[in-house]
């Protein structure tokens, strides 16, 4: 992979993640193309973009093709954030909504949903108040 894959995380998120208002996620292209297996859960911080404050990169174990394999790299080394997305049972949660380039996962395939090299997910979680 030469970029990386960019989960942008809303301001209610970013504590579980280090502080981070996003974390992007590579997988070096390995031989025959298939992503090569890194270290889980090493990261680094780097400055952030307009409005995401500090952003961490990690390089995944395994492959990131979907959002399912994504969320799954994100276990290794954010498990708190993986379990405040997705269930004991590993569905994604009712009051949370993940896009994909701008694209709801639930219209698109949900977890299967493919997902590029420079792809960009956005979690919004339901907020609710009185």
């Amino acid at each position: 992979m030469h970029g990386g894959v960019r989960i942008v995380l809303p301001e209610a998120l970013r504590e579980l993640a280090g502080g981070a208002g996003m974390i992007e996620l590579s997988g070096e292209e390995g031989a025959g193309g298939a992503p090569a297996r890194g270290a889980a859960g090493s990261s680094e911080s780097v400055g952030g973009g307009a409005g995401t404050g500090d952003r961490e990169r990690g390089t995944a174990d395994g492959a990131l093709g979907t959002v399912g394999g994504v969320l799954g790299a994100l276990r290794a080394f954010r498990p708190g954030l993986y379990d405040r997305l997705m269930t004991e049972q590993g569905a994604l949660r009712p009051h949370v909504n993940i896009f994909v380039d701008g694209e709801n996962i639930r219209f698109t395939g949900g977890l299967g949903t493919r997902v590029g090299e420079d792809s960009e997910i956005f979690v919004l979680p339901a907020i609710s108040g009185g």
